[in-house]
């Protein structure tokens, strides 16, 4: 099996933090956003993971050479024309391969094992209150009858996910090429939901697999909401002379924290020094260095200085707040 994760996209709702570093490489829980797609990666054993990057791909190359050992290729994406067309750059690297696709900038909780097992293909899917926002999956006897883009009058409420699995990659390669080839777009860009559409019109029974946990990371409100969910699962960080810590937290072991407050739902980065403070609800990045302040609902990236603030922040790298 072959896997291709796309990671060409340039974030930009989770700027200023995407200024200096791709989305998926981003910490949830301590762990950036590709550890949590990767790791699970290691049930199925994939005989390549393709990477299709752009922005900033230097940075995810260089994350996967110094932290796995599976045969990795990298493909660079010319244009942000879309999922499909994302996916299309890597169709030639898969050939007769079966192909697992994973989004890279979302968190799947589900056992790949045996969504890749579920049938010959495979949609991973979510029931969500809002379907008008998303892909959705209209299910009929079974399998997938029909694919909407965002739709004005869903026909159900099941979302698809970001997760999609083909025994066999052929019919999927000649729908994206026809794609790329008209230059079809909807809403602006060359989808990978109308390419899945023009398989099932030519007959292709795709079985919708309902995943138990789907995390978005697309915004500063869903980033904090997903590492809330992982702080949970984390085992609890050992109690600080002098602090108190308010379950659930993670604080790096190289981190230095003095006379303060740290949780609920705080995630505190490599080198990091807090000292006289209260955070609760946020990210802090590596080294970066907080005294006297009281944040809440905030993302502080790396090597960012904070003295004196109280309140809510969106603060990136190499910065400085002094109050």
């Amino acid at each position: 099996m072959k896997v291709v994760i796309p990671v060409a996209g340039i974030g930009a709702r989770l700027k200023p933090h995407t200024n200096t570093i791709p989305k998926s490489l981003l910490e949830i829980a301590g762990r950036p956003i590709l550890k949590h797609i990767l790791d699970p990666l290691k049930k199925i054993k994939p005989s390549e993971v393709i990477f299709v990057i752009g922005y900033k791909g230097d940075q995810i190359r260089d994350y996967i050479k110094q932290n796995y050992k599976f045969k990795a290729t990298f493909i660079e994406q010319d244009k942000l024309l879309g999922l499909g067309y994302a996916v299309n750059l890597a169709m030639p690297k898969v050939e007769k391969s079966d192909l697992l696709i994973i989004l890279g900038d979302t968190i799947v909780e589900s056992d790949l094992k045996k969504f890749t097992g579920t049938g010959e293909y495979v949609l991973g899917v979510k029931s969500v209150d809002n379907p008008e926002r998303f892909g959705i999956a209209a299910v009929h006897n079974g399998y997938v009858s029909k694919l909407q883009e965002k739709p004005k009058n869903p026909e159900g409420n099941m979302a698809l996910i970001g997760l999609y699995y083909f025994k066999e990659s052929k019919t999927l390669n000649a729908e994206l090429k026809k794609l790329v080839k008209s230059g079809r777009r909807t809403r602006g860009e060359i989808q990978l939901t109308d390419a899945l559409q023009g398989m099932i019109k030519r007959g292709v029974r795709f079985v919708p697999f309902e995943v138990s946990g789907w995390f978005d990371c697309g915004t500063k409100a869903a980033t904090l909401q997903t590492n809330q969910h992982f702080l949970k699962k984390l085992p609890q960080t050992k109690s600080i002379a002098g602090c108190t810590l308010v379950p659930p937290v993670y604080i790096s072991a190289s981190a230095k924290v003095a006379q303060s407050t740290i949780g609920p739902f705080v995630s505190v980065g490599d080198k990091a020094e807090i000292t006289d403070s209260e955070i609760t609800n946020s990210i802090i990045g590596h080294r970066s260095r907080l005294n006297k302040s009281f944040i809440r609902d905030s993302l502080i990236g790396q090597d960012a200085i904070i003295a004196g603030y109280r309140g809510v922040l969106n603060q990136g790298d190499n910065s400085e707040i002094c109050c």
